[in-house]
């Protein structure tokens, strides 16, 4: 496999949804200690490469398996069926404050979210101004991330996890927390990535901003891969399919 190629083979994850979960001792004994669930499959049997070097977008409806694919992508989340296979070191940003501390201040949690990325102490105070600049939170560095703003969260998360200079970057949608210049600023960041060789894997309900950005795209509907491949002509099949008649 290529540098910050991909290969997902026959993915599925399940989560229980539980029916009449014990909630006392009393309740599992007269239940013989079973709480009734049933198994909800996510996504199941997905299977597509992620060409290395591109900027893939995984698009869909809610509850269409999107996020939860991305999750798995980033080790958040095991898949009980199936594997993933990144090739390359692999860094993720998917909820606001991901690896935050709310005690720490944002200097702090650089130090602690850059550990947790895999970058070592010497490799953050050597990008530490890189990151605080690219950031825009230099008047509130020093402060309680707990008094950011939700898009104060996003620019010093986005900012510590391409600082760590991944292979293959996952981002979920939070992206659309940041103002207008913040998404510029990542939109140049994930073209300067395209430059480089390296690998863009993101979710986004925006079709412009993935119309913009990416090149290859996946269209996952009920947990399920309906169509893969160049960007265009995927997009083009999914915006149909919500406008039937027309």
């Amino acid at each position: 496999m290529t540098l910050g190629q991909v290969s997902i083979e026959g993915v599925g994850k399940k989560f229980r949804l539980y029916k009449e979960r014990n909630q006392s001792l009393k309740s599992a004994m007269l239940r013989g200690r079973v709480s009734v669930h049933d198994d909800f499959w996510a996504i199941r049997d997905v299977s597509f490469d992620v060409p290395a070097g591109s900027t893939f977008g995984l698009i869909g409806s809610n509850g269409s398996g999107k996020s939860t694919l991305l999750k798995c992508l980033a080790r958040i989340l095991t898949p009980d069926e199936g594997q993933i296979k990144p090739e390359g070191k692999v860094a993720a940003l998917l909820e606001v404050g991901s690896g935050f501390h709310p005690e720490l201040t944002g200097r702090e949690n650089i130090f602690l979210n850059g550990s947790i990325l895999g970058m070592s102490q010497k490799q953050i105070k050597g990008k530490l101004d890189e990151i605080i600049d690219f950031s825009g939170v230099e008047a509130f560095i020093d402060q309680p991330v707990k008094n950011y703003s939700s898009g104060m969260y996003v620019r010093l998360g986005f900012s510590v996890a391409i600082n760590v200079e991944p292979d293959i970057l996952v981002v979920d949608e939070v992206l659309a927390v940041g103002d207008a210049e913040f998404q510029e600023k990542c939109a140049d960041k994930f073209a300067e990535f395209h430059e480089n060789g390296k690998t863009v894997i993101l979710v986004s309900h925006s079709m412009g901003a993935v119309q913009e950005m990416c090149d290859h795209v996946a269209w996952l509907q009920d947990g399920a891969l309906v169509m893969t491949g160049a960007a265009e002509p995927v997009i083009e099949a999914y915006l149909s399919s919500l406008h039937p008649s027309e």
